[in-house]
């Protein structure tokens, strides 16, 4: 079934990065999801990193307890991260690469190659009642390992996309968009994120098959300049006008 309305998620990771650089409280990240929600958001996702580089363990809680939205837990595939997911029990667990050396994710998981690594992991998230999704580039090989896998949910990687130039541009839409639909044709719901703005977020919006965007970085960037609220909801009037 293709949805007729895309879902927004925020990243609010660097919301609190923002306040870990001086220490101390301010800004919190958990006000940050208070203003999505209140703006019409439809999903709060934040990445615990192993070094805690922004959101940190106490963060979680205090996000759940502070906003109806569903929590969208970005982690990594360690037995650490697999605890911690399970004790705070959020809606969504993204398993995404981590490496400590670099700035933000960088590709997508390798599904394909990792998958006894995976597939006990995402066994016990979908135990506990945890929806699981994948952060994958988007090619066939990774679409045929979530299936494998049993993940629900794949969130495809859009950092070639929003990176490429000239006739690029439109060879990494159409990746997308083929894998999008690959995903929905054996029933495994289609997201993408990663390096979305408002001048190239409208055509990966336009695709058919996508159930959901996060964005993160952008929009934080965005509203430092115009504040949080109407930077959300810019990106939600673009995304709607796409469909």
């Amino acid at each position: 079934m293709i949805p007729t309305r895309l879902r927004l998620g925020v990243n609010i990771d660097h919301v609190a990065t923002i306040r870990n650089a001086r220490g101390g409280d301010h800004p919190d990240p958990v006000r940050a999801a208070q203003i999505v929600a209140a703006c019409g958001g439809d999903g709060i996702t934040a990445h615990l990193r192993e070094d805690r580089r922004h959101i940190r363990d106490e963060d979680l809680a205090r996000i759940q307890a502070a906003t109806d939205l569903p929590l969208n837990l970005e982690m990594a595939a360690t037995e650490e991260m697999l605890a911690i997911a399970l004790r705070h029990k959020p809606h969504a667990a993204c398993i995404v690469p981590e490496r400590r050396e670099e700035r933000t994710t960088e590709g997508g998981l390798d599904a394909a190659g990792q998958h006894n690594r995976l597939a006990p992991i995402v066994a016990r998230l979908h135990d506990a009642g945890i929806r699981v999704s994948l952060f994958i580039a988007p090619e066939e090989r990774q679409i045929e390992a979530a299936m494998r896998l049993g993940a629900p949910v794949v969130e495809l990687h859009t950092g070639e996309y929003a990176h490429a130039e000239g006739q690029d541009v439109a060879r990494e839409l159409r990746r997308l968009a083929d894998m999008a639909a690959l995903a929905a044709k054996n029933g495994i719901e289609p997201h993408a994120g990663h390096g979305l703005t408002y001048d190239n977020v409208q055509p990966v919006a336009a695709i058919p098959q996508l159930a959901e965007l996060n964005i993160g970085h952008y929009l934080i960037g965005e509203a430092i300049f115009t504040g949080l609220e109407p930077a959300v909801l810019k990106m939600r009037a673009l995304m709607d006008a796409a469909r």
